[in-house]
Parts: structure tokens; C-alpha cells; sequence
């Protein structure tokens, strides 16, 4: 058993679909789990529609939502001939699903229409993709995540009901018994496609496990169905001592430990979303990330093995603000007002990129994001005098060398500076 994960670029466009559906054929008589995401940027624009329902503007929002089904049913006719009709009723389910919501007033939280708007992108693109590789004899049964995956009720980040979930896939495991010898069925396929992202409710709400949260659904799945392998394949030749978009000398780095992933997701690199790894390190199940334009690539596995003599590992995170914290009375910094402020990240959902703290203030660095930046400092406020500087950019430096820091901060005015051994940051303007 192998699990596979396509992200939203890998079926943007007609071209990569095709790309996809070759890619699988060279999988052929192998027992495949596929997790895809929404198409293209499907997911920011139902993020549009669920913004401008919230706000009341039901005119808008159907609009907006007419253009994605549109995009959708033209993939659709596109791609496919005998199967468009049955694609078609499965579609307008979904269609009519938000549709009937879109037609009513909000009268719950933001985030609970997210959830049941959002989540739909996946759902559109597994059911196009699926009766796609029906009809090129790629055979495939289609499932509903939220039949499987179990979550609470905690929208826009659930946390995983695992052993409802397990049972769940254990009851589909015992279904799933494919004849020997006659690998890719129509009637007893070996390829299950369903969708990252998202989960359900014990009462049917739809639910999502936070953004980039596909990863996640496929280390869930590896994990419950004890797969051989994780495969997340990526429109790069793999994990990158740096992003090549913004260095043109950045080296493909061929394996990595999962602790080494885990501090680099920390940290802010954008290749392996942060929850992915434990479900694959509790049992030892290493992941691959590979190019879906170049299958021939070696790409990168991930496992429990330490690797030695790995590259500098560049991480930039732009946008970053500086919030200094200085104690009101003059007392030190200690346990209690630095609990406050746990308390506080963990209340108000900010995840912080660096902290340092001194004998009577906290500096602490996090995304620019006004809402977050409010919220601490109106809940800090009754011991702390605040200060908010902008405008900054976080430098992270895994197994770093003094002269390519030098190298990276000339013409930079520091700011911050933290490190240790293995790891330097510097925020910087």
C-alpha cells in the first residue's frame, strides 16, 4: 500500500490532469491511496465567497461562486466524453450543497461557513479527476474524506477523533480486497481517490484541518493504513536548501531526517506542512517528496535516519512584525507574566517565529497580521507597555556558516539576532 498526495498545482490545468493520469499508469498493479487538493487557486476563491456571504452580500458571493462552478464544468467537458454525465449529477450535488447555504443568512460564526464553503474545492476537483481516470481505464473509486475522517468541531483547525477515524478505515480496509493477479479492476480497483483538508462532525458538519492540511490527511491515512510509503509530489525537483524562486543556487537536498523536516516547518520552510510528520514517524513510515512533472527525479526521502553534512538550509519569512513587551511596574520578566503570554498565543491562535526575552521585557516576532497583533496586545496590555515596530524580515539559517550570514546581510540593518550551534536567526529591515 502506497499513499500518494497531488497539491493543487499538480491538476491546475488541462495539461497537468493529463500529466497526472501518466504518471499513475506507471503505477500500474500497485494498491494506491491519491489524496488531492482543490484545483488551482479554487481554494482562495471560495475563500472570497465565504467572505462575502459573511458580510451579507448574497448577491456577490453567488456570482463569485457561478464562476467556480463554470470553471469547474468546463474542466469537465473538456476532459471527458462518456463520463461527463455522471461526473455532471455528482457535481450538481455539491453545487446545490452550497448553493442552498449561499441562499440563507449567516447566523453562525465565520468560521463554520468557511469550513462548509471552503472544503467544497476538494470535493469538485477528486470528482472531475476520478471519472477522468475511469475513462482512461485508470480504475479508481471515489470516497468522501468526511465519511472517513472524524474531527471535533473546533472549524478551521480541527483536531483529528483518531480512533473513530481508524475504525472508519479499518472497515474500508476489510472492503478492499482486490483478486490476485488482476491488478486495476474496473469492478475491484486498487486506486481509492479522496481528499486532503478536510473532515466531518459527528453531526455532518464539514470541517478543515487548517490550510496546506492535504499533507496532513495523507500522513493520517499512511499512518491508519500502516502504507509502505508517503509520496507528496510537488512542482519542484524536491525538498530545497532554499527556495529557488529566490535562489538560483539552491541544491535539491536527497534525504533528510524527520527531526531535521520538523525544525525546518518550525522555523517557517514551506515544503511539509508542520502537523505531517508524527502520524509518519510514530510508525516509521518514510516520506518522498518527488516531481509530478519528472517522476524519473530521485526527489527527497524523509525518514528516521540522521543525515550528516547537510547543506546551509535558507529560510526567509517576509512581513514579519516585532512586538516589545516591557513590564509596566519594573518587575522581572518571570514564570507568571510569561505563562500569561502562553496563555495568551495559545487563547488567540498566534504562533510566534522568534522570542527573547530579558530581565524586564519579551521581545516577540510574529506575522504581520493586524487582528493577531491587536488581540495580544490588548490581552497583555494590563502588565506590559507595548510597542510595535513593522516592516521586517526574518533570516533562518540551519547549519549555517559566518560567511554566507555576512554574505546575506550586507546592506541589512539588524534588529534581532538569536543562535545556537546548528541555527542563527536574525530579524532585520
Amino acid at each position: 500500500m502506497k499513499v500518494f498526495k497531488f497539491g493543487g498545482a499538480s491538476v491546475s490545468s488541462i495539461e497537468r490532469i493529463e500529466n497526472l493520469r501518466n504518471l499513475l499508469q506507471g503505477f500500474d498493479g500497485d494498491q494506491l491511496m491519491i489524496i488531492i487538493s482543490a484545483m488551482g487557486k479554487t481554494t482562495n476563491a471560495l475563500e472570497k465567497v465565504t467572505e462575502a456571504f459573511f458580510a451579507g452580500n448574497t448577491k456577490e458571493a453567488l456570482h463569485l461562486f457561478d464562476g467556480i462552478k463554470k470553471q469547474h464544468l468546463t474542466t469537465a467537458k473538456y476532459i471527458l466524453v462518456t463520463h461527463f454525465n455522471a461526473c455532471l449529477a455528482q457535481l450538481n450535488d455539491f453545487f446545490t450543497e452550497v448553493e442552498w447555504l449561499l441562499h440563507d443568512k449567516p447566523v453562525r460564526e465565520f468560521d463554520y461557513y468557511y469550513d462548509q464553503i471552503v472544503c467544497m474545492g476538494e470535493l469538485f476537483s477528486t470528482c472531475i479527476i476520478s471519472h477522468y481516470l475511469n475513462e482512461f481505464k485508470v480504475y479508481n473509486s471515489w470516497l468522501d474524506v468526511r465519511d472517513i475522517i472524524r474531527t471535533d468541531d473546533n472549524f478551521r483547525d480541527a483536531t483529528i477523533d483518531w480512533e473513530y477515524s481508524a475504525a472508519k478505515v479499518t472497515a474500508m480496509q476489510q472492503s478492499w480486497q482486490p483478486a490476485m493477479g488482476t491488478p486495476n479492476q474496473k469492478e475491484n480497483p486498487l486506486i481509492r481517490i479522496t481528499q486532503g483538508f478536510i473532515g466531518s462532525t459527528d453531526e455532518n458538519e464539514s470541517t478543515t484541518l487548517g490550510r496546506e492540511g492535504s499533507d496532513f490527511t495523507a500522513a493520517i491515512f499512511a499512518n491508519l493504513l500502516n502504507a509502505e510509503s508517503l509520496t507528496i509530489w510537488k512542482d519542484v525537483e524536491g525538498v530545497m536548501s532554499a527556495d529557488p524562486k529566490q535562489f538560483a543556487d539552491a541544491q535539491l537536498i536527497n534525504e533528510l531526517s524527520f527531526d531535521e523536516v520538523i525544525e525546518m516547518a518550525y522555523y517557517g520552510a514551506q515544503v511539509i506542512h508542520p502537523k505531517t510528520i508524527k502520524p509518519l514517524q510514530n510508525k516509521g513510515i518514510p516520506l518522498h517528496v518527488k516531481c509530478f512533472l519528472d517522476a524519473g527525479l530521485p526527489g527527497t526521502t524523509i525518514y528516521k535516519k540522521q543525515v550528516k553534512n547537510l547543506p546551509p538550509i535558507v529560510i526567509i519569512k517576509q512581513n514579519q512584525a516585532l512586538i516589545h513587551l516591557h513590564s509596566q511596574d519594573f518587575s522581572f520578566v518571570g514564570e507568571k507574566p510569561m505563562s500569561l503570554l502562553y496563555e495568551i498565543f495559545g487563547h488567540r491562535k498566534i504562533r510566534p517565529t522568534l522570542i527573547q526575552t530579558g530581565a524586564i521585557s519579551v521581545q516577540i516576532c510574529l506575522d504581520d497580521k493586524a487582528e493577531k497583533i491587536d488581540q495580544l496586545a490588548a490581552d497583555a496590555g494590563s502588565i506590559f507597555d507595548i510597542q510595535v515596530e513593522k516592516g521586517l524580515s526574518l533570516l533562518t539559517i540551519r547549519h549555517f556558516n559566518i560567511d554566507l550570514l555576512n554574505t546575506m546581510l550586507t546592506g541589512k540593518e539588524v534588529v534581532l539576532r538569536q543562535q545556537t550551534k546548528d541555527t542563527v536567526q536574525v530579524l532585520y529591515r
